[in-house]
């Protein structure tokens, strides 16, 4: 294939060679590289640059744009995951078309893995190589708009739901609150305290509730789950089981905030029998102690079968940090609860022994650190170990657990043993990911697009994450991320349309025997066959461009835009030479 621009090209191309810092240079010869590239055809403009990420390193690139120096851009940087869509926004404020730009990846795929420099920088300059032969074949594409329904889905009444609710109806939006439980709070409501602080949650919660259940624009479902989903982006179509039966709502953004569930340690299947929980009522979990904390006088001694506890102990990552028991994450916010509760437990019982069994003790709330010292001034003995077993002593109960700071096993006495159960995904999340097409993370909880980029948005256009159904959370955190997700919904709410991406899949008609295997192979249901014809089209607004249809094709009559197969055959081609 030939090197040179396709006719009708203003000018050649524009390669940008980022330095990461130290992420790229200090392995690949960037200098070499940018030498190497001013020789070759169709090569107008050889920069590079410490941060093309960076504002000046846009600049850069639109002021060359802009003067005319090149009409098709290559760009050497990281991963076009972080960032693809910022230099395609610098090429499109040029006046260039978006879609004539190749990212080409020198950092996770050259530098990071190649120690030896001149293999880096022989790989680096290949792989630019690869990228300028395909973006000479690429071709300028024009997204478009679809219309966006102006009502938004909620799934999940906890503090996370509630905030995004809230947040959506005082901007104008309908909302449609999905809670499948008989109330909404979720498991805010179990909670007594906050941590550090120490405030009463119930208030606090009961205000949130009653903004949502008064507010004109929020409809309220109690009892009620998504049993179905279907449409594209913006105007989806959700199925409720309610009640009173079966409804459907038309809706242009899902906000998902199912919460989480709790490790349960008499588990047939993953629990722990050793710890005896469910065998006596002095082994509780922190959730039962909560119970019993908040129940009768605020300042009443604590008792186990009405006599006060004399001595206790607070295991922590109790199915949390266990690859035994699938829960090899940490839970974050049990280590915070433990203190909390191990103070007040010495507060009310002043004479008694209480102790704090921990991995390691992760108290990363602002005032957390301070609220744990206090705590062990206060008298909390705090011990660095790993509980194995629980059994009978008599009248009390005896803790064996290795003491991971000196080195050997040690046994200590209670009346009453705390569990710190782990956060869990809900039982319905795998469920759910397949009704929405959301991805999990290796510990089961939805995954956002981006932890740091997208941390409120999902791979699946228009559905959105919030709380601790994205991993353990405390309850401000839930009401930020519910707050964030209400935001990145009202956008195309708000807008009245979203973008369409052009790069997706189209048939041509002509080629097309009907044979139906493309739309066989469409994970998303994109593609249909035309009435009469039986010849099939895509549907723009719900094509991801996964290009499982020109895979399967047998005329290669489906062909996906941006991915034709001159562009990747003349990336091969160069990668040949």
């Amino acid at each position: 294939m030939s090197s040179a621009p396709p006719p009708g090209d203003r000018a050649g191309t524009a390669v940008y060679i980022c330095h990461c810092g130290h992420n790229i240079a200090a392995t690949v010869d960037v200098e070499a590289v940018a030498q190497g590239l001013e020789s070759r055809p169709g090569v107008a403009v050889v920069r590079h640059y410490p941060y093309l990420c960076s504002r000046p390193g846009q600049e850069l690139i639109r002021r060359d744009l802009e003067d005319g120096r090149a009409g098709r851009v290559v760009v050497a940087a990281c991963s076009p995951r972080m960032h693809e869509a910022t230099f395609r926004k610098a090429v499109a404020e040029a006046g260039t078309n978006p879609y004539l730009f190749r990212h080409v990846n020198i950092r996770e795929q050259c530098s990071w893995v190649h120690p030896d420099r001149a293999e880096a920088t022989a790989k680096a300059a290949d792989l630019i190589d690869m990228g300028l032969a395909r973006v000479r074949h690429q071709e300028p594409l024009e997204g478009s708009e679809a219309p966006v329904t102006p009502r938004a889905l909620v799934l999940g009444g906890g503090p996370a739901g509630l905030a995004a609710a809230a947040d959506l109806a005082n901007m104008g939006v309908d909302v449609v609150l999905v809670e499948k439980a008989p109330h909404l709070g979720g498991r805010a409501r179990e909670l007594g305290r906050s941590f550090p602080e120490g405030g009463a949650v119930g208030p606090w919660l009961a205000e949130r509730v009653d903004e949502v259940e008064r507010h004109p624009r929020v409809e309220v479902l109690l009892g009620s789950r998504l049993t179905a989903q279907d449409g594209s982006p913006g105007c989806y179509q959700a199925t409720l089981e309610t009640p009173a039966g079966s409804i459907t709502r038309e809706v242009g953004a899902i906000i998902v905030a199912t919460g989480f569930d709790l490790y349960r340690p008499d588990d047939p299947e993953q629990g722990r029998p050793e710890l005896g929980y469910g065998s006596t009522p002095r082994i509780v979990t922190q959730q039962e102690l909560e119970d019993r904390l908040r129940a009768g006088e605020e300042t009443a001694p604590v008792t186990v079968e009405g006599t006060p506890v004399h001595s206790a102990a607070f295991l922590q990552c109790i199915g949390s940090r266990d690859q035994t028991t699938a829960g090899a994450h940490c839970s974050r916010t049990c280590c915070m609860v433990s203190v909390r509760q191990a103070e007040e437990l010495q507060k009310r019982n002043p004479e008694a022994r209480v102790q704090v069994v921990y991995m390691d003790l992760r108290a990363y709330a602002r005032g957390a650190e301070e609220a744990y010292e206090q705590t062990a001034r206060a008298g909390v003995l705090f011990r660095r170990g790993s509980a194995s077993e629980i059994y009978p002593k008599g009248d009390r109960l005896a803790v064996r657990f290795e003491d991971t700071l000196l080195g050997r096993a040690e046994e200590l006495d209670a009346d009453l043993v705390v569990l710190a159960c782990g956060a869990r995904p809900q039982p319905d999340t795998p469920g759910l990911a397949h009704t929405l097409h959301l991805a999990r993370s290796p510990d089961g909880f939805y995954l956002e697009a981006h932890p740091k980029l997208r941390p409120s948005e999902t791979a699946s256009e228009g559905i959105y994450l919030a709380g601790a159904c994205q991993g353990p959370k405390t309850i401000d955190e839930a009401v930020s991320a519910g707050r964030a997700a209400a935001v990145k919904a009202a956008i195309p709410l708000l807008r009245g349309s979203i973008p369409v991406d052009p790069v997706v899949a189209e048939v041509e008609f002509d080629r097309c025997s009907g044979c139906g295997l493309c739309q066989e192979s469409c994970p998303v249901g994109a593609i249909a066959p035309l009435p009469h014809t039986g010849r099939m089209t895509v549907d723009p607004t719900r094509c991801k461009g996964c290009g499982a249809c020109a895979a399967v094709c047998p005329n290669n009559a489906a062909n996906l835009r941006h991915y034709r197969a001159k562009q990747l055959l003349a990336e091969l081609e160069a990668a040949s030479r």
